[in-house]
């Protein structure tokens, strides 16, 4: 089965739509062709590398992404298996709030899991056959998610097929249909080559719509490169045994702090697909055990590859490191066709030749190898937004959670990247001690570069928050974070457990924990929550305010003067979707939700719901200022700012009374106000209504 291109977001109305569809099945469906490798269904539910889930979890993720990003974007109002669209949701890049925990989770069985997949390819389908569109599709029409969707999945592609090659072989079959590349077990030398700097720009314009683009490539980001020289080859797994058995394994002076506690946790001292059996090295293909092929790429991870740099450093006695990503693309400019999508003819990628690496002299890009292709390029370059960077509202934590200074980017592809992955402006980050297809090209640089690390949140809506929930009252309004975690404290029974629901950075949750001995903040933006993660793990936060026109504050806040320091461990932060939440999330003796439900996009499932999270005599307490926008909420499904067909006004605090009123016993309602600041001298103040309800 071979994977398509990626294709153009433009042209005729009808082809496009059959030509989406038939993108979309073929990679549904090249995806699960990767599980057929399992000797038996015992293999789902088990996990290659600790910090991920078991495999039964990646077979439901990418089916549940289509209909999680269609519903909170509005363009569907009904799920097709809320259960399964929360219990496959999220837990993939080891963030804190990634949930690995076994005990929360009761895996269905595979054949349900399969039941469901074809029941979401039957969905999406059905969608897009009924979508009415114009071309391009832009990043607010409902293609533009099915494309998320089907690109998402196709990252997945590459990284279960990552995970499966960790798996011991007694669990793996070998039908022999998958074609390895030959290679030769001769070690090639590897040279310098000289490269020309020059200014070049990157990132790409709102209106470059030709093919799909995550948000992290859009905006811009200009620099000039000086001249540097880049190894011919890749570094093989030749030039890889020496460093091994030189011993730089276990010599500290070429690893970083990282580094040696990543050395510290390893179980082996070799690349990840290596084993030394009696005395010999081998190389784990996908399905198989060979000799190690010596002059194919090493793969290994950011921290290795830049102590090998450091050891290469050491016994050349040059100045060598990690290629930077916009040397890289000073590579693909001059060196490489400089088309949109990479070639695969002339580049071991997207399974076109191969179920593997290739030996690193085969592809030549006018004297530079596999500049494209055979494994993806570690670099020196930390993640971070172009200028102009916006995220998508459909998928919040997809990049901007990489802006930590502890995720690198890699650049090129390897032989098993397809759709996006494979064009000129993709952008992909993982954290240094993550395995992934990706090997070493190291420079020679003329001056020794050190990468910039920014401290300062300069989102500016997260900024705005962080200002709301940690400054200092303004106008006499008192801080409506820790206001509302005050009169919480009152009107609760007991303080064992606490819910936050819509937490936003954080504040109210930590301002809980001076009573509650737990408690739980949640919110559906990881860009929110991993402020106040960031606040327990460093002790600080810091963040841009704006001030006149273009002027700014850098401001830093740290826990003791909120008094935080020895609550914090009774908080712990999580991402989630108020409307469909996991089922351990319960037993709460309170649960509030702050500015919470004229923001979702079905607020009675959430309030449905709300009940059974409580503890007996649990207090639930809502605050908002209840102005609701179909930009957030149908107005089919709002509670309450409408007339109804009698003529008569609908107000929200009377409707809550008659969703709640079964459960539980209104208390009171009372004002709120709250001041935002979105400028120096500007701020905008608002009324919200907090109403307290006791369970009966």
């Amino acid at each position: 089965m071979m994977l398509d291109l990626p294709i153009s977001l433009g042209g005729n109305v009808e082809e496009k739509k059959e030509e989406i569809k038939k993108y979309f099945l073929n990679t549904y469906e090249f995806f699960e062709s990767l599980f057929d490798i399992f000797v038996d269904d015992d293999v789902f539910y088990l996990k290659s590398e600790p910090t991920r889930h078991p495999m039964i979890f990646y077979f439901g993720h990418t089916a549940t992404f289509f209909v999680n990003k269609l519903m909170v974007s509005g363009f569907i109002d009904k799920r097709v298996d809320a259960k399964f669209e929360a219990t496959f949701a999220i837990g993939v890049d080891e963030m804190k709030w990634d949930d690995m925990d076994s005990k929360h989770y009761s895996w269905p069985s595979v054949d349900e899991v399969k039941e469901y997949r074809v029941k979401v390819k039957k969905f999406i389908i059905e969608f897009i056959d009924k979508l009415d569109f114009t071309l391009p599709i832009k990043q607010d029409d409902p293609l533009w998610i099915i494309m998320m969707g089907i690109e998402h999945e196709r990252i997945h592609i590459e990284t279960s097929t990552v995970l499966h090659k960790q798996l011991d072989l007694k669990y793996i079959k070998d039908n022999g249909e998958l074609k390895y590349a030959l290679s030769s077990d001769k070690n090639i030398n590897n040279e310098l080559i000289d490269i020309k700097g020059e200014t070049i720009s990157l990132g790409k314009g709102d209106s470059d719509l030709d093919f799909y683009g995550w948000d992290n490539e859009y905006g811009k980001k200009d620099v000039t490169v000086e001249d540097f020289k880049v190894s011919k080859f890749l570094v093989s797994n030749g030039d890889f045994l020496e460093f091994i058995e030189d011993g730089a394994y276990e010599n500290a002076k070429y690893w970083d702090d990282e580094g040696l506690k990543f050395l510290e946790q390893l179980s082996t001292k070799l690349p990840v697909f290596w084993e030394k059996v009696d005395g010999v090295y081998k190389y784990r293909e996908l399905t198989k055990l060979i000799d190690l092929p010596l002059n194919r790429p090493v793969e290994v991870n950011n921290l290795e590859a830049k102590a090998y740099c450091n050891y290469l450093s050491e016994k050349s006695s040059k100045n060598l490191s990690l290629i930077s990503e916009e040397q890289w693309e000073v590579l693909y400019k001059n060196y490489t066709p400089n088309r949109y999508i990479f070639d695969q003819e002339s580049s071991n990628i997207n399974f076109k030749h191969f179920y593997s690496t290739c030996d690193v002299d085969r592809f030549n890009f006018n004297g530079i190898y596999d500049v494209v292709g055979n494994v993806w390029q570690h670099t020196s370059s930390l993640m971070d937004g172009f200028k102009g960077f916006k995220v998508h509202k459909a998928y919040d934590d997809f990049s901007v959670p990489t802006f930590d200074a502890k995720h690198n980017i890699i650049k090129g592809g390897s032989w098993a990247s397809s759709g996006n992955e494979i064009t000129k402006h993709s952008r992909y980050a993982f954290r240094r001690h993550f395995y992934q297809f990706a090997g070493i090209r190291y420079v020679e640089n003329k001056t020794q570069k050190t990468e910039e690390i920014n401290i300062y949140e300069s989102d500016e809506l997260i900024s705005q928050y962080c200002e709301f929930q940690y400054g200092d009252e303004k106008f006499g309004v008192t801080n409506f974070a820790k206001e509302c975690a005050t009169q919480a404290i009152e009107h609760s029974n007991s303080f064992k457990n606490a819910l936050d629901i819509g937490c936003a950075t954080g504040r109210t949750s930590f301002e809980l924990a001076k009573k509650f001995e737990n408690v739980v903040g949640i919110d559906f933006s990881t860009r929110f929550i991993q402020v106040g993660q960031r606040f327990i793990d460093d002790g600080k936060i810091a963040y841009v305010k704006k001030g006149e026109g273009e002027l700014f504050e850098l401001i830093e806040k740290n826990l003791e003067e909120f008094g935080f320091e020895d609550i914090k461990d009774r908080v712990e932060f999580w991402q989630g979707d108020a409307c469909n939440l996991k089922d351990h999330f319960c037993s709460y003796d309170l649960i509030l939700a702050t500015n919470l439900i004229d923001r979702l996009y079905d607020p009675k499932l959430f309030l449905d719901d709300v009940a059974h999270r409580l503890n007996e005599n649990g207090v639930l307490i809502l605050t908002s200022p209840y102005t609701w926008l179909e930009d957030f909420t149908p107005k089919d499904k709002w509670l309450g700012g409408f007339k109804d067909e009698n003529g008569e006004d609908v107000l929200t605090l009377d409707t809550l009374k008659k969703v709640l009123n079964q459960d539980f016993e209104f208390v009171e309602a009372k004002d709120v106000d709250f001041v935002i600041a979105e400028t120096q001298r500007k701020h905008q103040h608002t009324i919200s209504q907090m109403s307290v309800w006791k369970k009966r």
